[in-house]
């Protein structure tokens, strides 16, 4: 009954998905399925910790700009032909989504691409009408453009002015036409940062809460099982996440008019112009940022520190640095939170050592490099409730026997072929997480897919890393992600173009998610044996079986 409640009001949204997580804490004790000093431990396991821990290495980024050279930096070197722009938008977006949530990534990176596209293109609403004529013809949304005002004028303030001086020669037809083109453009480079920030968060653990659910519901259900770390994850899933980014920027370019001769071949035209401009306020953007500062070179050292020490812990294909400790002491939660706790105590200026040997010198106050302020507004603690509120819905259905009762009743699947049960679970879920939250989504499949693995004695990570890959390829509908419904309200984007694009990216993301579970996966996580650490637990939930059956036997007798 629990489960289906809270099933419901995530799908729902009939209460706030964070309320709807701490449901178990009164349910379950008044119910008589759990005690609370079994529920209430759940919201605050290691995952939640590593999680926390790099909510607060994105706000520490986020405070000192870091993100935005980044991300100019590399549309610097990428260029500015359309499909490079994309190509760099893309990579920029899904390295940064890495790290910083999806929706902070995809409202940071849309100013930046709206003032490039003004520079290249001029404005958005001289734009509709210069081909009113089709415009008209699709009925599309008179919706107003709304973006990062102040950060788009900062990016174009100086570049805009002189746009339209050049006096244009073309007829009409010419006009329309390349007006047509360009707002093709613009709406590809509007859909492809949502979608690249959804692929991004795939490829670490702290990138999107269903990996780190994933890792929570696997030490519940399957105590024994170490093989998911931030290593030996990063491993599988960034070259996923590469080859998946890659296909989605060609067939984005290709529907969208990027992928055309002027890709390799330099023609002095007009486009020519307008792409010189757009680099020109590119690089002088990038100037105003100045040099890096001592707080940008520190946060730059820390974040690279976070992500080796994460990476080396235990990365499975070589001994990390976790042997020279006690087993099972250090996990990746220790290693975030030890990083992130310096952040909050090391300066942001460069020290003066004068006052080592001269007392009488000024002491200029220390301003660390992050405050517990700035963190404590940045971290979602919505998000940490609705972890915990999983790993407990995950807790009770393995403490009532819930887990075993559904595993009973997926006998008609047994028959199906693994290969086959791969690609079913992907398209099922990643259709369901197009209506429901992600994160709910993940919390009502993972329990379902341990039992279907018991059952069909293939190793329970070959279907529940698809389901948890999967839940994030939310590409067709506004309301399926956060991103999605940050590009869609800028008011150029419709509905059909979402599902246009979006129905072949969840195609592309199944059969390269079937390719890579059947590939390298197999070999980093040894999915071809069925392991001991499922077995172990086969075993028991067998023997609690018997023992269900036989007590009603016992009070007859």
């Amino acid at each position: 009954y629990v489960v289906l409640l809270m099933a419901m009001f995530w799908c729902t949204e009939a209460l706030p998905l964070a309320v709807t997580a701490t449901l178990p804490v009164c349910l379950f004790p008044l119910l008589g399925i759990l005690p609370s000093h079994k529920v209430c431990p759940q919201y605050f396991l290691d995952t939640n910790f590593l999680f926390f821990s790099g909510l607060v290495m994105a706000s520490a980024i986020e405070e000192w700009n870091l993100h935005r050279r980044i991300a100019l930096r590399v549309l610097m070197i990428v260029g500015v032909k359309p499909a490079w722009l994309i190509l760099g938008m893309m990579l920029t977006t899904a390295f940064l989504s890495m790290w910083l949530s999806n929706t902070a990534t995809t409202a940071m990176m849309l100013p930046i691409a709206n003032a490039i596209l003004e520079s290249l293109f001029g404005d958005l609403e001289t734009l509709k009408r210069n081909c009113r004529l089709a415009d008209d013809s699709e009925g599309i949304s008179q919706m107003k453009l709304h973006t990062m005002g102040s950060e788009k004028q900062i990016l174009t303030k100086d570049d805009r002015e002189d746009m339209l001086e050049k006096c244009d020669m073309r007829t009409p037809l010419e006009i329309r036409k390349e007006s047509e083109y360009q707002k093709r453009v613009w709406k590809g480079f509007l859909i492809c940062i949502p979608y690249a920030a959804s692929i991004g968060g795939t490829a670490t653990l702290t990138g999107t809460a269903p990996n780190l659910i994933l890792v929570g519901q696997l030490k519940s259900f399957f105590p024994e099982c170490d093989l998911i770390n931030f290593g030996s994850w990063f491993v599988f899933a960034c070259p996923l996440m590469l080859l998946f980014l890659i296909l989605g920027w060609l067939w984005i370019s290709f529907l969208y008019g990027g992928l055309n001769t002027r890709l390799c071949l330099k023609k002095k035209d007009f486009r020519a112009d307008a792409e010189a401009k757009a680099r020109d306020v590119i690089a002088q953007d990038y100037k105003k940022l100045g040099p890096i500062s001592f707080a940008e070179g520190a946060i730059g050292f820390f974040f690279f520190l976070f992500a080796i020490l994460l990476f080396t812990r235990d990365p499975k294909f070589f001994p990390g640095w976790s042997k020279l400790f006690n087993k099972g002491y250090v996990s990746d939660a220790v290693t975030g939170v030890t990083i992130v706790s310096i952040l909050f105590f090391f300066p942001s200026q460069k020290p003066s050592l004068n006052w080592w040997f001269n007392f009488r010198s000024s002491n200029t106050e220390n301003v660390p490099l992050l405050s517990w302020k700035k963190a404590q507004e940045c971290v979602p603690w919505n998000i940490i409730l609705l972890l915990g509120g999983g790993f407990a819905m995950a807790k009770g259905c393995e403490e009532s026997g819930l887990s075993i009762w559904i595993g009973s009743h997926l006998q008609p699947l047994e028959g199906v072929p693994p290969g086959v049960a791969v690609l079913l679970i992907t398209v099922v879920v990643a259709s369901f997480t197009e209506f429901a939250s992600n994160t709910a989504t993940i919390i009502i499949f993972l329990p379902v897919l341990a039992e279907l693995a018991m059952r069909l004695e293939v190793n329970p990570l070959y279907l529940m890393i698809p389901g948890t890959v999967g839940c994030s390829y939310a590409f067709m509908l506004p309301v399926s992600t956060p991103p999605n419904s940050i590009a869609f309200a800028s008011g150029h984007l419709m509905v059909k173009d979402m599902v246009k694009t979006g129905v072949v990216m969840n195609i592309m993301g199944v059969l390269v998610l079937s390719l890579a579970m059947n590939t390298w996966g197999r070999y980093i996580f040894n999915l071809s044996t069925y392991p001991d650490w499922a077995r172990t637990l086969n075993t028991t939930a067998a023997f609690a079986g018997l023992h269900n059956t036989l007590s009603p036997l016992n009070v007859t007798l």
